[in-house]
């Protein structure tokens, strides 16, 4: 069900839900969470829909902000519409619209919408401000992801997210590094247990998974990471290569969502690496609520040790997820 409110305020809004949910629409008892979406006007479906399904494992209320840039107080108004049932997944979602002057001020539209004594986790699928954790959406929420995949140079907005980093911000380039960081770490965790001598990492330009993984193995491994990033702008990580004293483990992902494992004196073994889509980055970062330490430690140490660029050769281009 679909219930759309032209030229509305929050507090009509907030009746609207009232309403619905007398009438047996929606129940927001099961609801775990409130999600805001920080977006541009018109790009908000492909977010809520993956909002959508994650809540099939995260029952939450969704508030999309999408708002207009052209700030002028001739037309400043707030449209919004009300989703629910099968046009919500197992959320319900209001989308408010702002447009003129009413998009100046985001934290008043979303306030008396936050469902009562639960997280607030805050996303901004596309460009974010420069420091999210003092935006007006930000300010509210205690995780607030970010996608450096998103901004026209990635490699620069990873820059400004360590520099403004505060515990509670994450960014989807982290979270589709989980299954690399799963696959190697379970190789070196089987014999021979010997130390790693040298790593390098390599993917395409503008790859801020990339950067990301060579810096946490060098935190990790505590040795040299030789990082080269190929002039190609749209098949994110590449591989890794791992020196040990037996020889060298190669994990490479040669464009698919397959990737080859070598290891000295083992058979070659293929291993299902797909690339994250938004839903799966989503409904994983939504299952940890508490600030994460490790990211922390990588942006803000791991980066300046490995010394990586702050920003993308060449001309910038916004380049596929990892």
């Amino acid at each position: 069900m679909i219930v759309d409110l032209p030229d509305t305020t929050t507090s009509k809004i907030s009746k609207t839900l009232v309403k619905i949910r007398e009438e047996g629409g929606a129940v927001a008892l099961g609801r775990v969470l409130t999600l805001i979406i920080s977006t541009k006007l018109g790009e908000e479906e492909e977010a809520i829909e993956a909002a959508n399904d994650a809540s099939r494992e995260h029952p939450m209320r969704v508030i999309v902000v999408s708002t207009d840039d052209r700030r002028t107080s001739n037309d400043a108004r707030v449209d919004a519409q009300i989703r629910v049932g099968g046009d919500a997944g197992a959320s319900e979602v209001v989308v408010v619209r702002a447009f003129g002057d009413a998009a100046t001020d985001q934290e008043s539209l979303v306030t008396g919408l936050l469902l009562p004594d639960a997280p607030v986790v805050a996303w901004w699928p596309g460009e974010a401000p420069d420091v999210v954790s003092q935006s007006a959406i930000g300010r509210i929420a205690q995780r607030r992801i970010t996608d450096a995949a998103s901004s026209p140079d990635p490699l620069t907005a990873l820059a400004t997210t360590a520099k403004s980093y505060s515990p509670g911000d994450t960014d989807f380039a982290w979270t589709r590094l989980t299954l690399w960081r799963a696959q190697l770490a379970a190789v070196l965790d089987q014999p021979p247990y010997e130390l790693v001598t040298g790593v390098q990492v390599h993917g395409a330009a503008g790859s801020a998974s990339t950067v990301l993984l060579a810096a946490w193995l060098q935190q990790q491994l505590d040795v040299p990471v030789t990082l080269e990033m190929s002039t190609q702008t749209n098949s994110g990580i590449h591989g890794v290569l791992m020196e040990r004293a037996s020889g060298t483990i190669r994990l490479e992902r040669p464009g698919t969502n397959t990737a080859t494992l070598e290891q000295p004196n083992q058979p070659t073994h293929h291993i299902s690496l797909p690339r994250r889509n938004l839903r799966d980055c989503l409904a994983e970062e939504l299952r940890r609520l508490d600030p994460d330490d490790l990211l922390g430690k990588v942006l803000t140490s791991g980066l300046h040790e490995l010394g990586a660029p702050a920003k993308t050769p060449g001309r910038a281009e916004k380049v596929s997820k990892a």
